[in-house]
């Protein structure tokens, strides 16, 4: 005798009953096509009904990773990189060289009425 069989054999959980031709009702839908720098299309599927300015002008290709758009003739460029900023970099940016000295010496001040070796100022 065998152990944890199933009792309707062959048959899928939520199949439904046997011969059922209709699984539902689809959308109409419409395809758009996309391509990157390097010529590879990419098609994307939209609901037919759906407002052209909702439907994106560049995605990213995923066999490439560049930007593609919907003119094959003009593919999106990759946007230009920048360079990784520290921190120091973008406060470098925010600050004057003034700026920078004055609140170093605050902090300065700071750490040294903590530590005890000066007097707090009013």
């Amino acid at each position: 005798m065998a152990s944890g069989g199933s009792a309707i054999r062959g048959s899928r959980v939520g199949a439904g009953p046997m011969g059922e031709q209709d699984h539902g009702i689809h959308a109409e839908r419409i395809a758009i096509s996309y391509w990157d720098a390097l010529g590879n299309e990419t098609v994307r599927y939209f609901a037919a009904n759906l407002p052209e300015e909702e439907i994106p002008e560049i995605i990213d290709c995923p066999q490439s990773g560049l930007p593609a758009g919907r003119d094959k003739e003009n593919p999106p460029e990759l946007a230009k990189l920048e360079p990784y900023k520290t921190h120091l970099a973008y406060v470098k940016e925010r600050r004057t060289e003034e700026e920078a000295e004055q609140i170093l010496e605050d902090a300065l001040h700071q750490l040294r009425v903590r530590r005890g070796t000066v007097k707090p100022t009013k």
